[in-house]
Protein backbone atom coordinates (compact mmCIF):
# COMPACT_ATOMS: atom_id res chain seq x y z
CA UNK A 1 0.00 0.00 0.00
CA UNK A 2 1.30 3.44 -0.74
CA UNK A 3 -0.63 5.62 2.12
CA UNK A 4 1.88 6.31 4.23
CA UNK A 5 0.11 6.02 8.18
CA UNK A 6 1.07 7.32 11.66
CA UNK A 7 2.91 4.36 13.39
CA UNK A 8 1.13 5.10 16.64
CA UNK A 9 -2.36 5.64 17.96
CA UNK A 10 -3.95 8.95 20.05
CA UNK A 11 -4.79 7.86 23.76
CA UNK A 12 -4.72 11.19 24.80
CA UNK A 13 -5.93 14.69 23.82
CA UNK A 14 -4.97 18.28 24.33
CA UNK A 15 -7.85 20.78 23.28
CA UNK A 16 -6.51 24.01 20.84
CA UNK A 17 -8.03 27.59 20.90
CA UNK A 18 -9.94 28.96 17.93
CA UNK A 19 -9.50 32.40 17.49
CA UNK A 20 -10.30 35.09 15.33
CA UNK A 21 -8.38 37.48 13.29
CA UNK A 22 -9.38 40.75 15.27
CA UNK A 23 -8.75 38.95 18.34
CA UNK A 24 -5.36 37.62 16.76
CA UNK A 25 -4.21 40.98 15.85
CA UNK A 26 -4.50 42.22 19.27
CA UNK A 27 -2.40 39.08 20.23
CA UNK A 28 0.36 40.11 18.60
CA UNK A 29 0.26 43.68 19.47
CA UNK A 30 0.40 42.64 22.78
CA UNK A 31 3.13 40.58 22.08
CA UNK A 32 5.34 43.09 20.71
CA UNK A 33 4.87 41.33 17.17
CA UNK A 34 7.31 39.13 18.53
CA UNK A 35 5.77 35.32 18.22
CA UNK A 36 8.03 34.07 21.57
CA UNK A 37 6.10 36.67 23.28
CA UNK A 38 2.68 35.17 22.63
CA UNK A 39 0.48 33.14 25.05
CA UNK A 40 0.26 29.39 24.33
CA UNK A 41 -3.34 29.85 25.07
CA UNK A 42 -3.34 32.09 22.07
CA UNK A 43 -1.93 29.52 19.32
CA UNK A 44 -3.68 27.75 17.74
CA UNK A 45 -0.71 25.03 15.79
CA UNK A 46 2.61 26.33 17.39
CA UNK A 47 5.33 25.26 15.02
CA UNK A 48 7.65 27.71 17.06
CA UNK A 49 10.18 24.85 17.49
CA UNK A 50 10.29 21.50 17.59
CA UNK A 51 12.21 21.16 21.20
CA UNK A 52 10.80 19.63 24.22
CA UNK A 53 7.71 19.61 22.13
CA UNK A 54 7.37 15.83 21.43
CA UNK A 55 4.12 13.89 22.25
CA UNK A 56 5.31 11.15 24.74
CA UNK A 57 4.57 7.31 24.38
CA UNK A 58 2.76 5.62 26.93
CA UNK A 59 5.77 3.86 27.78
CA UNK A 60 7.40 6.91 27.97
CA UNK A 61 4.65 8.41 30.26
CA UNK A 62 4.98 4.85 32.43
CA UNK A 63 8.85 5.12 33.07
CA UNK A 64 7.80 8.62 34.58
CA UNK A 65 6.47 6.98 37.55
CA UNK A 66 9.60 4.48 37.86
CA UNK A 67 11.65 7.99 38.33
CA UNK A 68 14.08 7.05 41.22
CA UNK A 69 14.48 10.15 42.38
CA UNK A 70 17.56 9.80 44.50
CA UNK A 71 20.14 12.76 44.74
CA UNK A 72 23.04 10.43 43.76
CA UNK A 73 23.33 7.17 42.28
CA UNK A 74 19.98 7.31 40.95
CA UNK A 75 19.08 3.70 38.95
CA UNK A 76 17.34 6.36 36.57
CA UNK A 77 20.90 7.86 35.46
CA UNK A 78 22.30 4.24 34.93
CA UNK A 79 19.38 3.41 32.40
CA UNK A 80 20.05 6.97 30.60
CA UNK A 81 23.84 6.27 30.74
CA UNK A 82 23.31 3.21 29.02
CA UNK A 83 20.81 3.88 26.52
CA UNK A 84 23.37 6.89 25.24
CA UNK A 85 26.47 4.65 25.76
CA UNK A 86 24.85 2.55 23.41
CA UNK A 87 23.79 4.96 20.78
CA UNK A 88 27.14 6.94 20.81
CA UNK A 89 29.68 4.74 22.26
CA UNK A 90 31.35 7.56 24.41
CA UNK A 91 32.69 6.86 27.83
CA UNK A 92 31.50 9.67 29.67
CA UNK A 93 27.54 10.88 29.75
CA UNK A 94 27.35 14.10 31.44
CA UNK A 95 23.40 14.72 31.63
CA UNK A 96 22.41 18.72 31.59
CA UNK A 97 18.79 20.01 31.76
CA UNK A 98 18.83 21.01 28.11
CA UNK A 99 21.25 21.60 25.23
CA UNK A 100 22.35 25.17 25.95
CA UNK A 101 23.55 24.10 29.19
CA UNK A 102 25.82 21.72 27.38
CA UNK A 103 26.88 24.15 25.48
CA UNK A 104 27.66 26.53 28.11
CA UNK A 105 29.63 24.12 29.96
CA UNK A 106 31.30 23.21 27.18
CA UNK A 107 32.51 26.64 26.07
CA UNK A 108 33.22 27.63 29.19
CA UNK A 109 36.17 25.66 29.50
CA UNK A 110 36.93 25.27 25.71
CA UNK A 111 35.88 28.95 24.72
CA UNK A 112 37.33 32.03 25.55
CA UNK A 113 39.17 34.98 23.54
CA UNK A 114 41.21 34.73 20.74
CA UNK A 115 39.64 30.81 19.97
CA UNK A 116 37.36 30.35 17.12
CA UNK A 117 34.96 27.78 16.66
CA UNK A 118 34.30 26.37 13.14
CA UNK A 119 31.44 24.57 12.24
CA UNK A 120 28.77 23.47 9.27
CA UNK A 121 26.33 26.61 10.71
CA UNK A 122 26.21 26.90 14.24
CA UNK A 123 22.28 27.38 15.69
CA UNK A 124 21.58 30.45 17.93
CA UNK A 125 22.48 29.16 21.24
CA UNK A 126 25.29 27.38 20.30
CA UNK A 127 26.45 30.61 18.64
CA UNK A 128 25.36 32.58 21.82
CA UNK A 129 27.47 30.58 24.07
CA UNK A 130 30.66 30.96 21.95
CA UNK A 131 30.26 34.62 22.30
CA UNK A 132 29.07 34.93 25.37
CA UNK A 133 32.82 33.32 26.35
CA UNK A 134 34.32 35.90 23.90
CA UNK A 135 35.27 33.32 21.44
CA UNK A 136 34.68 33.13 17.42
CA UNK A 137 31.75 31.25 16.25
CA UNK A 138 32.53 30.92 12.48
CA UNK A 139 29.86 29.20 10.22
CA UNK A 140 31.60 27.20 7.27
CA UNK A 141 28.46 26.03 4.59
CA UNK A 142 29.23 24.46 1.43
CA UNK A 143 27.86 27.15 -1.18
CA UNK A 144 25.16 24.82 -2.42
CA UNK A 145 23.88 24.99 1.21
CA UNK A 146 23.54 28.43 1.36
CA UNK A 147 21.04 28.16 -1.93
CA UNK A 148 17.39 28.00 -0.31
CA UNK A 149 16.54 27.58 -4.01
CA UNK A 150 18.40 24.33 -5.31
CA UNK A 151 17.22 21.05 -4.28
CA UNK A 152 20.48 18.51 -3.25
CA UNK A 153 21.27 15.47 -1.56
CA UNK A 154 23.09 16.39 1.84
CA UNK A 155 22.92 20.62 1.19
CA UNK A 156 24.07 20.42 5.72
CA UNK A 157 27.99 19.36 4.79
CA UNK A 158 30.93 21.17 6.05
CA UNK A 159 33.18 23.31 3.30
CA UNK A 160 36.14 21.44 3.61
CA UNK A 161 38.41 23.47 1.97
CA UNK A 162 36.80 26.38 3.75
CA UNK A 163 37.68 24.37 7.11
CA UNK A 164 41.34 24.09 6.02
CA UNK A 165 41.83 27.42 5.30
CA UNK A 166 40.31 28.51 8.32
CA UNK A 167 42.87 26.47 10.30
CA UNK A 168 45.55 27.65 8.39
CA UNK A 169 45.08 30.97 8.59
CA UNK A 170 43.86 30.97 12.66
CA UNK A 171 46.49 28.24 13.77
CA UNK A 172 45.43 24.84 15.11
CA UNK A 173 46.18 26.21 18.47
CA UNK A 174 43.36 28.80 18.42
CA UNK A 175 40.49 26.17 17.68
CA UNK A 176 39.99 23.79 20.46
CA UNK A 177 37.17 21.88 19.24
CA UNK A 178 35.48 21.85 15.43
CA UNK A 179 31.62 21.19 15.37
CA UNK A 180 28.95 19.67 13.47
CA UNK A 181 25.55 20.31 13.25
CA UNK A 182 23.61 17.23 12.38
CA UNK A 183 20.82 17.83 10.74
CA UNK A 184 21.75 21.50 10.09
CA UNK A 185 19.10 23.61 11.43
CA UNK A 186 19.81 27.09 10.20
CA UNK A 187 20.71 25.35 7.37
CA UNK A 188 17.60 24.10 6.72
CA UNK A 189 17.33 21.10 8.59
CA UNK A 190 19.56 19.57 5.68
CA UNK A 191 21.32 16.73 6.65
CA UNK A 192 25.44 15.76 6.68
CA UNK A 193 26.56 12.91 4.85
CA UNK A 194 28.93 10.19 6.66
CA UNK A 195 31.45 10.72 4.08
CA UNK A 196 31.61 14.62 5.00
CA UNK A 197 31.68 14.13 8.37
CA UNK A 198 34.82 11.11 7.97
CA UNK A 199 36.60 13.26 5.98
CA UNK A 200 36.07 16.50 8.20
CA UNK A 201 37.17 14.10 10.87
CA UNK A 202 40.32 12.90 8.56
CA UNK A 203 41.28 16.50 7.75
CA UNK A 204 40.88 17.87 11.60
CA UNK A 205 43.17 14.65 12.58
CA UNK A 206 46.05 16.39 10.35
CA UNK A 207 45.96 19.02 12.50
CA UNK A 208 45.18 17.60 15.72
CA UNK A 209 41.70 19.22 16.71
CA UNK A 210 38.92 17.29 18.02
CA UNK A 211 35.94 16.91 16.36
CA UNK A 212 32.02 17.44 18.42
CA UNK A 213 28.91 17.03 16.66
CA UNK A 214 26.03 19.22 18.13
CA UNK A 215 23.78 16.18 17.59
CA UNK A 216 19.96 16.52 18.85
CA UNK A 217 18.48 15.19 15.45
CA UNK A 218 20.97 12.62 14.82
CA UNK A 219 18.33 10.07 14.24
CA UNK A 220 17.15 12.38 11.14
CA UNK A 221 20.12 13.02 9.69
CA UNK A 222 20.88 8.71 10.04
CA UNK A 223 17.69 7.89 8.30
CA UNK A 224 18.74 10.76 5.43
CA UNK A 225 22.19 8.84 4.89
CA UNK A 226 20.18 5.64 4.81
CA UNK A 227 18.10 6.74 2.01
CA UNK A 228 20.65 9.21 0.14
CA UNK A 229 24.27 7.76 0.57
CA UNK A 230 25.29 4.73 -1.43
CA UNK A 231 26.31 1.60 1.21
CA UNK A 232 24.08 2.41 3.75
CA UNK A 233 20.74 1.09 2.24
CA UNK A 234 20.86 -2.08 4.19
CA UNK A 235 22.53 -0.63 7.20
CA UNK A 236 20.12 -0.14 10.33
CA UNK A 237 19.50 3.05 12.18
CA UNK A 238 21.44 2.10 14.77
CA UNK A 239 24.74 0.94 12.96
CA UNK A 240 24.80 4.67 10.71
CA UNK A 241 24.45 5.84 14.22
CA UNK A 242 27.64 5.01 15.95
CA UNK A 243 29.61 4.95 13.13
CA UNK A 244 28.46 8.33 13.04
CA UNK A 245 29.64 9.19 16.20
CA UNK A 246 32.70 6.93 15.93
CA UNK A 247 34.14 9.79 14.07
CA UNK A 248 33.55 12.27 16.74
CA UNK A 249 35.63 13.34 20.27
CA UNK A 250 32.78 14.36 21.71
CA UNK A 251 28.97 15.41 21.49
CA UNK A 252 26.61 17.92 22.74
CA UNK A 253 22.99 17.31 22.62
CA UNK A 254 19.65 18.96 23.38
CA UNK A 255 17.70 15.66 23.88
CA UNK A 256 14.26 17.62 23.85
CA UNK A 257 14.49 16.79 20.10
CA UNK A 258 15.61 13.16 18.87
CA UNK A 259 15.22 11.97 22.87
CA UNK A 260 11.01 12.49 22.37
CA UNK A 261 11.11 13.83 25.26
CA UNK A 262 10.23 17.37 27.03
CA UNK A 263 13.30 18.56 28.62
CA UNK A 264 16.97 17.09 28.94
CA UNK A 265 20.49 17.28 27.08
CA UNK A 266 23.97 15.96 28.02
CA UNK A 267 27.60 15.90 26.62
CA UNK A 268 29.82 12.84 25.94
CA UNK A 269 33.34 12.30 25.44
CA UNK A 270 36.11 10.26 26.05
CA UNK A 271 38.51 12.80 27.43
CA UNK A 272 39.02 11.90 31.14
CA UNK A 273 40.68 14.92 31.99
CA UNK A 274 38.18 17.20 30.15
CA UNK A 275 35.34 15.39 31.89
CA UNK A 276 36.04 16.30 35.21
CA UNK A 277 36.39 19.66 34.26
CA UNK A 278 32.90 19.09 32.93
CA UNK A 279 31.87 17.43 35.81
CA UNK A 280 33.35 19.80 38.06
CA UNK A 281 31.13 22.90 36.14
CA UNK A 282 28.38 20.82 36.46
CA UNK A 283 28.00 20.48 39.85
CA UNK A 284 28.55 24.15 40.38
CA UNK A 285 26.03 24.76 38.02
CA UNK A 286 23.45 22.29 37.40
CA UNK A 287 23.26 19.34 39.88
CA UNK A 288 25.43 16.17 40.74
CA UNK A 289 26.61 14.39 37.97
CA UNK A 290 23.91 11.61 37.86
CA UNK A 291 20.96 14.00 37.26
CA UNK A 292 23.00 17.34 35.80
CA UNK A 293 19.31 19.46 35.92
CA UNK A 294 16.83 16.66 35.48
CA UNK A 295 14.42 15.48 38.05
CA UNK A 296 15.48 11.43 37.46
CA UNK A 297 12.70 10.88 35.99
CA UNK A 298 12.38 12.57 33.19
CA UNK A 299 15.95 10.66 32.86
CA UNK A 300 13.85 7.56 32.33
CA UNK A 301 11.60 9.25 29.83
CA UNK A 302 14.76 10.07 27.87
CA UNK A 303 15.62 6.38 27.80
CA UNK A 304 12.94 5.12 26.70
CA UNK A 305 13.11 8.12 23.51
CA UNK A 306 16.52 7.23 22.71
CA UNK A 307 15.05 3.52 22.23
CA UNK A 308 11.78 4.78 20.26
CA UNK A 309 13.61 7.36 18.05
CA UNK A 310 15.75 4.53 16.71
CA UNK A 311 12.74 2.99 14.79
CA UNK A 312 12.41 3.43 11.07
CA UNK A 313 8.79 3.18 10.94
CA UNK A 314 8.74 5.95 13.05
CA UNK A 315 11.51 8.23 11.01
CA UNK A 316 10.05 7.55 7.54
CA UNK A 317 6.53 8.90 9.06
CA UNK A 318 8.32 11.86 10.86
CA UNK A 319 10.36 13.34 7.51
CA UNK A 320 7.87 12.05 5.00
CA UNK A 321 5.03 13.99 7.10
CA UNK A 322 7.63 17.33 6.46
CA UNK A 323 8.15 16.80 2.99
CA UNK A 324 4.16 16.39 2.65
CA UNK A 325 3.72 19.93 4.35
CA UNK A 326 6.59 20.58 1.72
CA UNK A 327 4.96 19.44 -0.88
CA UNK A 328 1.63 21.20 -0.14
CA UNK A 329 3.37 24.15 -0.53
CA UNK A 330 5.39 24.01 -4.12
CA UNK A 331 2.31 23.08 -5.50
CA UNK A 332 0.85 26.71 -4.81
CA UNK A 333 4.14 28.04 -5.66
CA UNK A 334 5.30 29.12 -2.03
CA UNK A 335 8.85 29.86 -2.55
CA UNK A 336 10.75 26.82 0.08
CA UNK A 337 14.45 25.71 0.74
CA UNK A 338 14.60 22.44 -0.82
CA UNK A 339 14.80 19.84 -0.78
CA UNK A 340 12.70 19.79 2.90
CA UNK A 341 14.79 18.65 5.64
CA UNK A 342 13.78 16.52 8.51
CA UNK A 343 12.01 18.63 11.31
CA UNK A 344 10.77 21.41 9.19
CA UNK A 345 9.92 23.39 6.08
CA UNK A 346 11.93 26.73 5.45
CA UNK A 347 10.11 29.60 3.75
CA UNK A 348 12.48 31.13 1.52
CA UNK A 349 11.69 34.95 2.80
CA UNK A 350 13.93 36.57 -0.19
CA UNK A 351 11.99 35.12 -2.60
CA UNK A 352 8.51 35.16 -0.90
CA UNK A 353 8.78 39.04 -0.23
CA UNK A 354 10.95 40.77 -2.64
CA UNK A 355 9.83 43.93 -1.89
CA UNK A 356 11.17 43.79 1.84
CA UNK A 357 14.91 44.45 2.15
CA UNK A 358 16.89 42.24 5.05
CA UNK A 359 17.46 45.11 7.32
CA UNK A 360 13.80 45.61 7.28
CA UNK A 361 13.18 41.35 8.20
CA UNK A 362 11.31 40.17 5.89
CA UNK A 363 10.61 36.77 7.67
CA UNK A 364 9.59 38.34 10.91
CA UNK A 365 6.92 40.14 9.12
CA UNK A 366 5.99 36.77 7.26
CA UNK A 367 5.80 35.06 10.76
CA UNK A 368 3.18 37.28 12.26
CA UNK A 369 1.01 37.18 9.28
CA UNK A 370 1.13 33.79 9.35
CA UNK A 371 0.28 34.32 12.76
CA UNK A 372 -2.80 36.89 12.26
CA UNK A 373 -4.52 34.43 9.17
CA UNK A 374 -4.38 31.14 11.33
CA UNK A 375 -3.13 31.91 14.78
CA UNK A 376 0.47 29.55 13.78
CA UNK A 377 3.57 30.77 15.22
CA UNK A 378 6.65 30.47 13.30
CA UNK A 379 10.32 31.56 13.79
CA UNK A 380 11.88 33.93 12.06
CA UNK A 381 15.85 32.43 10.87
CA UNK A 382 17.60 35.73 9.04
CA UNK A 383 18.43 38.91 9.53
CA UNK A 384 16.66 39.02 13.22
CA UNK A 385 18.23 35.67 14.71
CA UNK A 386 21.93 36.30 12.87
CA UNK A 387 21.88 39.72 11.14
CA UNK A 388 24.99 42.13 12.57
CA UNK A 389 26.20 45.54 12.04
CA UNK A 390 29.22 47.00 10.80
CA UNK A 391 31.43 49.37 12.73
CA UNK A 392 29.02 52.43 10.68
CA UNK A 393 26.13 50.43 11.87
CA UNK A 394 24.83 48.91 8.73
CA UNK A 395 23.25 46.36 7.94
CA UNK A 396 25.34 42.77 7.66
CA UNK A 397 22.52 40.44 6.55
CA UNK A 398 23.32 36.70 6.49
CA UNK A 399 23.33 34.44 3.90
CA UNK A 400 19.51 33.64 3.65
CA UNK A 401 16.28 34.60 5.33
CA UNK A 402 14.06 31.80 6.14
CA UNK A 403 10.76 31.47 8.35
CA UNK A 404 11.09 28.07 10.11
CA UNK A 405 7.70 26.10 10.83
CA UNK A 406 9.20 23.42 12.39
CA UNK A 407 6.66 20.25 13.16
CA UNK A 408 6.41 19.12 16.71
CA UNK A 409 7.07 15.02 16.67
CA UNK A 410 4.25 12.78 17.15
CA UNK A 411 1.56 15.83 17.57
CA UNK A 412 -0.20 16.84 14.92
CA UNK A 413 -2.52 15.23 12.28
CA UNK A 414 -2.60 15.45 8.50
CA UNK A 415 -5.39 17.99 8.90
CA UNK A 416 -3.45 20.41 11.43
CA UNK A 417 -0.55 20.30 8.36
CA UNK A 418 -2.93 21.13 5.73
CA UNK A 419 -4.36 24.02 7.38
CA UNK A 420 -1.19 24.98 8.15
CA UNK A 421 -0.66 25.21 4.40
CA UNK A 422 -3.58 27.03 3.67
CA UNK A 423 -2.84 29.87 5.71
CA UNK A 424 0.80 30.20 4.54
CA UNK A 425 -0.49 29.80 0.86
CA UNK A 426 -3.07 32.44 1.92
CA UNK A 427 -0.75 35.34 2.98
CA UNK A 428 1.75 34.41 -0.09
CA UNK A 429 -1.02 35.28 -2.19
CA UNK A 430 -1.46 38.94 -0.63
CA UNK A 431 2.39 39.12 -0.14
CA UNK A 432 2.79 42.87 -1.84
CA UNK A 433 0.94 43.75 1.42
CA UNK A 434 3.44 42.31 4.18
CA UNK A 435 4.95 45.73 5.85
CA UNK A 436 8.60 46.26 6.83
CA UNK A 437 9.37 46.06 10.04
CA UNK A 438 12.24 47.85 12.81
CA UNK A 439 13.36 46.79 15.95
CA UNK A 440 12.08 48.94 19.04
CA UNK A 441 14.26 47.16 21.26
CA UNK A 442 16.76 44.20 21.79
CA UNK A 443 18.81 42.57 23.77
CA UNK A 444 23.02 42.65 23.51
CA UNK A 445 22.88 38.43 23.02
CA UNK A 446 20.09 36.10 21.15
CA UNK A 447 17.64 39.19 20.69
CA UNK A 448 15.37 37.01 18.58
CA UNK A 449 14.28 35.88 21.65
CA UNK A 450 12.71 39.02 23.41
CA UNK A 451 13.32 41.78 20.51
CA UNK A 452 10.46 44.52 20.11
CA UNK A 453 8.99 44.96 16.64
CA UNK A 454 7.05 47.73 15.26
CA UNK A 455 5.76 48.19 11.69
CA UNK A 456 7.40 50.89 9.75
Amino acid sequence: MKTLIEPFKIKSIEHIPITSYSQREKFLENAFNNTFYLHSEHVTIDMLTDSGTTAMSSRQWAALMDGDESYAGSKSYFKFEDAVRNITGFKHIIPTHQGRAAERIVFSILGGKGRVIPNNTHFDTTRGNIEFSQAEAVDLPTSIGTRPDVAADFKGNMDLDALKALIEKTGKANIPICMITVTNNSGGGQPVSMENISQTKELLNSYGIPLYLDCCRFAENSYFIKQKEKGYENKSILEIAREMFSYADGATMSAKKDGLSNTGGFIALNDDKLAEKMKTVLIVTEGFVTYGGLARRDLEALAEGFREVMDENYLKYRIEQVKYFGDLLLAAGVPLLVPTGGHAIYLDAKRFAPHIEPEFFPGQAIACEVYKTGGIRSVEIGSVMFGKKDENGKHIAPPMELVRFAVPRRVYTKSHIDYTAEAIIEVFNNRTQLRKMKIAWEAPLLRHFTAKFEYV
